[in-house]
């Protein structure tokens, strides 16, 4: 089975957000939902499973599902619901080799998505998502650009060879 590309995956709804965090901590962390109630705090895991059913989970919940999870799609998409661009905070690091590619592939999959929902073949949904992802990506390379200029320092135990 091929592995999921979780930089590139959108949430469309609260209750597709919930079931992809659910999916990342199983495929990625190995946790099955007893276990992120576990490490949530919930006595009982079948809680869980009511949220997900509803699509009612009390918000000072989410930062522990998230965490339990391993990834932040619940805060992404009531965010971006709220008409929110949401990036993660730039460092300032060096490139990897591969993010270029990735930026130009986002990109050209961007405009592919704007091509098809003109022509009525998408939905605005998985176009909005789309676009949203393209403009992300260039604003953390944009941030990163700013925080290479001044970046900021390394703490913690680093040993100098």
């Amino acid at each position: 089975m091929r592995r999921r590309n979780w930089k590139k995956v959108s949430p469309r709804s609260l209750r597709h957000a919930m079931e992809l965090c659910k999916d990342h901590a199983r495929e990625v962390h190995n946790r099955s939902v007893e276990r992120i109630a576990e490490v949530m705090g919930l006595s009982d895991h079948f809680t869980l499973y009511k949220y997900f059913q509803t699509s009612r989970m009390p918000a000072v919940l989410i930062p522990a599902f998230e965490a339990a999870c391993g990834i932040d799609f619940v805060s992404r998409w009531l965010a971006t619901r709220g008409g929110r661009l949401v990036i993660e905070v730039p460092t300032g690091r060096a490139l990897k080799e591969t993010d270029i590619p990735d930026l130009q592939q986002t990109l050209l999959d961007t405009v592919n998505s704007l091509m098809r929902f003109y022509r009525g073949d998408t939905e605005a949904d998985e176009t909005i998502a789309d676009v949203s992802r393209g403009i992300q990506d260039l604003a953390w390379h944009r941030g990163n650009v700013q925080q290479h200029q001044q970046p900021q320092l390394e703490l913690g135990d680093r040993s100098d060879d």
